[in-house]
């Protein structure tokens, strides 16, 4: 929560004016409690999960002869129901796994640093922080999708990931419950080691969601199965 009763308050402490993106953000967050701005992460998942899958899918459902010559299996098409069996199993593990999830890891957001305070950060700021996000969790998440494919760690664990053969953005978070809770860990190391404003982890938590779908896509230049 900012620690400021009025507009004043705030540019006083900043020792400048209010920019317009900080007016705003003043004007809706300054009495929301930060537990209450981290939890907004929820919302921003469901929405993401829901929405960016969901054109290529009804492109593969209405008109697969225009999709197929852009996908790495152009023969095999899945129907409606399975589209939607993918869907229901995705919000099955979001709202068991990832909501509560989200629920409890705010003492670690908290304790690396990351803030909701004035003043935002700049574009140049929130431009490296991504990157470095971005770099460690590719590297992370590597390793760990090597370890998963290991005998034990696919029999156990990642072969739920691989029930839909035939990639489509909606099973980009379609996986086994332990899955989910394990690659967390990478998106969440580069935040720590470089901890920023709210706004930031709000963004990258939407951009790593959407890699993800973009992923799972089907399209040549993305992987097969992962």
């Amino acid at each position: 929560m900012l620690p400021y009763a009025t507009a004043a308050e705030a540019e006083a402490a900043l020792g400048r004016a209010m920019t317009p993106a900080e007016a705003l953000w003043f004007r809706y967050t300054a009495g929301v409690p930060d537990y209450h701005l981290y939890c907004l992460n929820i919302l921003f998942l469901f929405v993401v999960f829901t929405l960016a899958p969901l054109p290529v899918a009804l492109l593969e459902l209405r008109a697969p002869a225009a999709v197929s010559p852009y996908k790495l299996q152009p023969r095999v098409r899945l129907s409606r129901a399975e589209f939607v069996r993918c869907y229901k199993n995705v919000l099955r593990i979001f709202f068991l796994v990832i909501g509560p999830l989200q629920l409890v890891s705010y003492p670690a957001v908290k304790m690396v640093g990351i803030h909701t305070q004035l003043p935002l950060p700049s574009l140049g700021e929130m431009a490296a922080q991504l990157l470095v996000y971005f770099l460690v969790e590719d590297y992370l998440n590597y390793w760990i999708h090597r370890l998963l494919h290991g005998e034990w760690g696919y029999q156990k664990i990642h072969r739920v990931h691989h029930e839909f053969t035939a990639p489509i953005g909606f099973a980009a978070p379609y996986a086994h419950w332990a899955e989910v809770l394990i690659l967390g860990i990478p998106s969440f190391v580069g935040p720590a080691i470089a901890p920023g404003h709210m706004i930031t982890f709000w963004l990258w938590i939407i951009l790593r969601q959407v890699e993800a779908i973009e992923t799972h896509s089907g399209s040549p230049g993305d992987e097969e199965s992962t």
